[in-house]
């Protein structure tokens, strides 16, 4: 199965990630406006908050694997206020925070690089391979495919607009 890259994809993307085969594409035409880099997160009260990694200008027919992340404004800063705020009452934040921060302290130049780190955390956690001092065990594999085909994932994919991963990884721990 090919899928698009996801800035801390939904339960249903994830889901999929962690199943065997699955190869995430990069040589597609970068979209804006997608969980590509955004994500929805949810907060104890159901608010609902859309966070965006913000890229570099993006060329037409630019490809994903060549997007660049923007750091001239405190994204990383607003984005783990966000998460603190929307999660730091759940009953799993605690365990997971100190996992989650360096993602947010470091500049990580690109898009896809980002995306397969929060990715690769978010299985782990997933499948409890993280020892208590942090330590990730994770089988999965990230892997790339230059096989592109023309899909258009914004329409044939229902995760779009669910929120992400992190309400449930925070809320029930898996």
């Amino acid at each position: 199965m090919i899928l698009p890259t996801a800035y801390w994809g939904p339960c249903s993307y994830m889901e999929q990630v962690l199943q065997d085969d699955v190869q995430i594409e990069v040589m597609e035409s970068f979209e804006k406006q997608t969980f590509r880099n955004r994500c929805r997160i949810t907060d104890l009260q159901g608010r609902e908050m859309l966070l965006t990694v913000p890229v570099e200008k993006v060329e037409r027919k630019q490809l994903t694997r060549d997007i660049r992340i923007a750091y001239r404004s405190r994204w990383q800063h607003q984005h783990w206020m966000a998460l603190r705020s929307a999660y730091e009452h759940t009953p799993y934040f605690i365990y997971y925070a100190d996992l989650i921060r360096p993602f947010y302290e470091k500049e990580i130049p690109w898009l896809v690089d980002l995306n397969d780190c929060l990715t690769q955390v978010a299985a782990a956690l997933m499948q409890r391979r993280i020892d208590a001092d942090g330590t990730i065990h994770n089988a999965l594999r990230i892997s790339h495919t230059a096989d592109w085909q023309g899909q258009t994932w914004t329409d044939s994919h229902p995760w779009q607009q669910q929120t992400s991963i992190l309400d449930r990884l925070m809320r029930e721990g898996v």
